[in-house]
């Protein structure tokens, strides 16, 4: 029987160089959607995916983002006294949805570096991978439940990915696959990361989620730097692909929105905006007003 997937590891190290000015002083992952960073969010979707135990691959300013899943005593005793027990009960959530565990990336030298310092937080198990650029909206079952799924089903590494126009192929990577073996799930044969446009065979991209098993980190350690002088954690998903029991590409169902990218942060605020009840009708009304 297949070991069930209890655990969860969230890299959020990075300097966050494309939101500066902001990120000098608050780490990207605590761009708010809305009212909640968007660490949060991903941290939600974890949750609801029915995973308990989490990581954060933690870095630049990483008092903040533990302050954030902390309790706040002095104020929740505010809040307490003056009755808000909604406000009350929304910074309380972030203390309680997991159970949350550090360990800090002292170099950035790369994405399978961070994953790397999970070893001793996973052992022996398989475990989720969520990066702190993406945010997932699926109003059914959380895109890394789904991975998750597709893990239990196959046993196999599972790579979440979407489609992607050829000619953007180069910023993301190109995952190449030898058959379909049901609706949305391929079987990888290789994965490359920002490949040329001429040279990608797919446009089938990876996205941010993937599940792994623990043998993924004698894939690492066996890693040479790629081009950019970094340990990137698609080189080991493509060992894993090729040498290591094999690889599923999953077409996972869900919108995307990289809050890497201002646009994408942007999107996802107004989309996000659009689907709040208290803030749908009024914001619709503001668009329509902009837009004329």
């Amino acid at each position: 029987m297949r070991n069930k997937v209890r655990k969860a590891v969230i890299p959020v190290a990075g300097y966050g160089t494309r939101f500066l000015p902001f990120t000098k002083a608050v780490p990207k992952p605590m761009l708010p959607i809305l009212n909640k960073p968007a660490l949060q969010v991903i941290t939600e979707e974890v949750a609801e995916s029915g995973i308990k135990d989490v990581l954060f691959v933690v870095g630049y300013k990483k008092e903040i983002l533990e302050s954030h899943f902390m309790p706040a005593p002095e104020l929740e005793r505010v809040l307490a006294e003056k009755g808000k027990e909604e406000y009350l009960k929304a910074i309380r959530y972030p203390e309680t949805m997991v159970n949350v565990s550090y360990v800090l990336q002292e170099v950035q030298s790369g994405t399978a570096s961070a994953i790397a310092l999970a070893e001793d937080f996973v052992g022996n198990e398989p475990f989720a991978v969520l990066f702190g650029d993406d945010v997932m909206y699926n109003d059914g079952r959380p895109v890394i439940g789904q991975l998750i799924d597709v893990y239990e089903k196959y046993g196999k590494t599972v790579i979440g990915c979407k489609r992607v126009s050829m000619d953007d192929i180069p910023k993301y990577a190109s995952v190449e696959f030898d058959k379909q073996l049901e609706d949305r799930v391929y079987n990888m044969t290789k994965v490359t990361e920002k490949p040329k446009k001429e040279e990608a065979k797919s446009d089938l991209a990876p996205l941010g989620r993937y599940v792994c098993p623990p043998e993924i980190f004698d894939a690492i350690k066996g890693l040479e730097r790629g081009a950019s002088g970094e340990y990137q954690f698609t080189d080991a998903l493509d060992v894993m692909a090729r040498e290591k029991g094999g690889a599923i590409a999953y077409d996972f169902i869900g919108k995307r929105y990289d809050m890497g990218d201002r646009l994408g942060y942007l999107k996802a605020n107004i989309e996000y905006g659009l689907r709040d009840e208290g803030l749908k009708d009024t914001l619709t009304e503001y668009l329509k007003n902009l837009i004329k």
